[in-house]
């Protein structure tokens, strides 16, 4: 059984307007954390929040932890979002009540007494790193650790399902990685299945393991972390991973590159290296067994939900029947290779 389960899902705001939501429909595995990626405006926001019904769709079904959620009377929907947590980027902490009462904050709301939600609280601060600040006012906070409120205040009614809009937009590099490294700890010490929506291939990178790319209110392409980065199939998708992993060498570098000898023409290429062949020489083995002069113009050596992956720019030189044939070969090895503007 999924964590989440959305199908057919539609949301149109005014019948003038394009659709938010255009039959969306994912799954999200027990214990995974899922990433949704897009553009503003792309419909993710309206997406995560039709998963606790904040937002209602047009049409659709929303079903989480066995359950739909969609067919419940308000009562029984209140009970259910209970085991649902949500993270927002603006953290939406009560100014005049310290971070331990923002933290039991929802507990209140929910009748419980005082006693089991201080005992609740005591539980969640060691959690988030916050012991230390338990009694300090949100102007007192910084962002992260606002953020860190924020996140046990979603996880005080101790739900299995953890929601996190855009968690780390709001906050600087050090923190975000903060930040999402509490979130994956949190995930595998409690167990939970976490949907998180950004518009950063850097967080997916991070801390999901698989990854949805949504577009005018569609999903344009899914699948593991790894094979998304290294194997993108649409033009939104590349454009994303260029972010975090493309190489665009810049101009000044590329005018300075030796121009090909008489008889011989110079390709421009960036080659990612993946999977069985990312330790592999390749360009040596190339410029051996063709004779070509290979230039590694820029490059680097990553990994990717543990997996290993390389990818460099490289110019090379020589017969143009011969450079064909090396990325031929290189491309009949799996390696992804694409030509770089001059």
């Amino acid at each position: 059984m999924p964590a989440i389960r959305l199908a057919g899902l539609s949301r149109r705001f005014s019948p003038a307007a394009p659709p938010a939501l255009d039959g969306v429909s994912l799954e999200v595995a027990q214990g995974e954390v899922f990433g949704i990626i897009g553009r503003s405006g792309a419909g993710k926001s309206t997406l995560i929040r039709c998963v606790n019904l904040l937002e209602r769709p047009d049409s659709g079904t929303v079903e989480v932890l066995g359950e739909r959620l969609d067919t419940l009377a308000e009562p029984a929907l209140r009970q259910a979002r209970r085991r649902i947590g949500m993270v927002f980027q603006h953290f939406n902490l009560h100014a005049r009540r310290t971070a331990a009462e923002n933290i039991a904050f929802p507990l209140e709301i929910a009748g419980i007494g005082r006693a089991e939600r201080e005992a609740r609280v005591r539980e969640l601060l060691p959690l988030v790193g916050l012991e230390a600040r338990r009694d300090a006012f949100p102007a007192q906070l910084s962002g992260g650790q606002k953020q860190r409120v924020g996140i046990a205040r979603a996880l005080a009614s101790d739900p299995r399902i953890l929601l996190c809009d855009e968690a780390t937009s709001a906050l600087d590099p050090e923190t975000t990685g903060e930040i999402l490294a509490l979130i994956g700890e949190l995930r595998r010490r409690l167990d939970l299945s976490v949907l998180l929506i950004t518009h950063e291939m850097a967080v997916v990178k991070a801390v999901c393991d698989r990854v949805a790319v949504m577009e005018a209110g569609r999903i344009i392409e899914e699948g593991r972390v790894f094979e998304v980065f290294t194997r993108p199939q649409q033009d939104t998708t590349r454009r994303f991973v260029a972010e975090v992993i493309g190489h665009a060498v810049p101009p000044g570098t590329l005018a300075r590159l030796p121009q090909p000898r008489p008889g011989e023409a110079r390709r421009l290429v960036q080659v990612l290296f993946a999977g069985p062949h990312s330790t592999r020489a390749v360009v040596s083995e190339a410029s051996r067994d063709w004779g070509l002069d290979m230039n590694i113009v820029s490059g680097r050596v990553d990994e990717i939900a543990g997996e290993p992956f390389g990818v460099m720019a490289l110019a090379a030189y020589g017969p143009p029947e011969k450079l064909d044939g090396a990325l031929a070969w290189m491309r009949g090895l799996g390696l992804d290779v694409q030509e770089i503007a001059p």
